[in-house]
């Protein structure tokens, strides 16, 4: 509905004139249609659509939408100008010309706006001899802002046919601005749940998450505050079970890269072929299976980190590409002839001695010092055992999460636990405290639920067993587990020898009566240094 002042009868050949100088025709309609199917950038497609009504006679156009948080209707688009530069202007609906057409959701003809009270001109822009019409623009019921113009023409004649075509494009706008809002709502929830997110990760990989007190982690993380600001590779060295993924992940998300991509491979996992594929990928037709380009790790990570779990377990023929990439940063996917460069942050990690496999001929050393530039070295639980009650408790609380309940360890319990040397480290220890989880029903675990490898302690590297000992292979039957333990008691040594005397010298039956593999107790064999009797 459109409302204007009553005007005066005029002549056929008035109107003509007027309706030659405002050029409203179907060819301002399709121009203005083909700009809003060409683009999701609604700003832009605002102010080209305000270009093609400039040119069609009906300037300075406007257009203003509702801000989703705030009510208010805000600029949106401003032909021939920077909108940005009247984002301070800001409407109430019911509040103007154009709050009035928002809140009441018709059309308004203003003819004289200089004269007309309700006219507030807060973008300074309008002449004020001109007429003014604003229309709604809608989507469905719901109003989400208002497209004002301003004719070339003083006459009243052509004002209302004029508003009808104003309100034929607002029409159009209305579907596009809808869109586009919704895809700013979503946008905004996106952010927040990636900001969330972010939050979420810095907290659980942060060093807050790293229990450790000890002299030895305290280095640590002085060593991951210094290295995490730079692009520096590293190398995390460390046995089995002491967090070298935990102490990756810190690196990473503490870094200027903590934004960018995170990627993670166990080079131990794959055979060699696959691996070259998993890591540099490959290209249609490559190899058998190769039904598509796939991207490898190394460009899923551009602009990242990449972190090479196991590294010392890669073949000598793949260390040689492997070292090409972490020099020149440049690789081909599988099959491949382009060449391809990438930015990416390495991070490896073993526990092997990787000068020995040096030594031995089994790793490069030109890629030996490429990985090594800054090594961190983790120590073994057993050599930090004061931090044992903290990553204790900070454990059943985690696995009481997973459990859905709250556990209680007491501190019997702890007492049992510092005196195991704990030879598979932090992993070995949160393995024993879920198992007890599990056995306890009331979530209260005491010592009698902390269930200890006897056959699992550490030997130092000197080849002296740790200060606890467990039972000899006479007191327990084949696959028995005790778990306590007396000072005593026979070394590991004794207990090995004991056994073998027991199976004949059969390693494999020796195993058997010490609840192991063969493979395990070949390895104490000769790391106790026995000397094995041939019959």
């Amino acid at each position: 509905m459109v409302h204007r002042p009553p005007s005066a009868p005029r002549f056929a050949s008035q109107i003509e004139e007027e309706r030659g100088q405002c050029r409203l025709d179907v060819d301002t309609i399709y121009r203005v249609s083909e700009i809003l199917s060409r683009s999701l950038d609604y700003r832009q497609t605002m102010r080209d659509v305000l270009a093609a009504l400039a040119d069609a006679g009906l300037g300075r156009g406007l257009i203003i939408v509702i801000d989703a948080e705030s009510g208010d209707l805000m600029v949106n688009a401003v032909h021939g100008f920077d909108a940005s530069a009247f984002t301070p202007v800001r409407y109430q609906s019911g509040e103007g010309v154009l709050g009035m057409v928002f809140e009441a959701g018709e059309t308004i003809i203003v003819d004289a706006p200089g004269r007309d009270p309700r006219f507030l001109n807060r973008l300074g822009i309008y002449d004020s001899t001109l007429p003014f019409i604003a229309a709604p623009i809608a989507a469905g019921e719901r109003q989400l802002g208002v497209l004002g113009v301003q004719p070339d023409v003083a006459g009243a004649g052509i004002l209302a046919e004029c508003a009808r075509f104003v309100e034929m494009i607002a029409n159009l706008i209305g579907q596009s601005v809808r869109l586009a809002l919704k895809v700013d709502e979503e946008k905004k929830s996106l952010a927040e749940e990636r900001d969330s997110l972010r939050r979420t990760v810095r907290g659980r990989y942060g060093f807050d998450n790293i229990v450790g007190r000890s002299a030895a982690m305290r280095r640590i993380f002085d060593q991951v505050r210094l290295v995490a600001k730079w692009n520096t590779t590293v190398l995390i060295r460390g046995e089995t079970g002491t967090g070298k993924e935990l102490i990756a992940n810190a690196i990473h998300y503490n870094s200027p890269r903590a934004r960018a991509p995170y990627v993670r491979l166990n080079c131990a996992t794959l055979p060699e072929s696959l691996l070259e594929s998993e890591l540099f990928g490959h290209e249609k037709g490559s190899f058998t299976g190769a039904v598509g380009a796939r991207k490898g790790r190394f460009e899923s990570a551009d602009g990242g980190s990449l972190f090479l779990d196991e590294i010392g377990e890669i073949s000598p023929a793949f260390q040689a590409k492997l070292l090409r990439v972490l020099q020149e940063g440049e690789f081909e996917r599988v099959g491949g002839n382009r060449t391809l460069k990438v930015d990416v942050r390495v991070i490896a990690a073993t526990h092997r001695d990787l000068e020995a496999a040096v030594d031995a001929g089994d790793f490069r050393e030109d890629l030996y010092y490429r990985l090594n530039v800054m090594p961190i070295l983790l120590p073994a639980l057993r050599e930090r055992s004061e931090d044992i009650p903290d990553l204790a408790r900070h454990l059943i609380v985690r696995i009481g999460e997973q459990q859905g309940r709250a556990l209680t360890l007491q501190e019997s319990a702890v007492r049992r636990l510092t005196q195991y040397s704990w030879p598979g480290n932090v992993r070995e220890l949160e393995n024993c405290l879920e198992r007890a989880a599990v056995m306890s029903e009331n979530g209260v675990i005491d010592a009698e639920l902390i269930r200890l490898d006897r056959f699992r302690q550490a030997v130092s590297p000197g080849g002296r067993s740790s200060q606890h000992s467990a039972p000899s292979v006479a007191e327990a039957a084949p696959g028995e587990r005790h778990e306590t333990y007396d000072a005593g008691e026979p070394s590991e040594r004794d207990r090995v020898i004991a056994a073998l005397e027991q199976a004949g010298w059969v390693q494999a039956k020796a195993a058997r009566l010490l609840g192991m593999t063969p493979r395990q107790i070949a390895y104490r064999i000769q790391t106790l240094a026995i000397e094995v009797k041939q019959f």
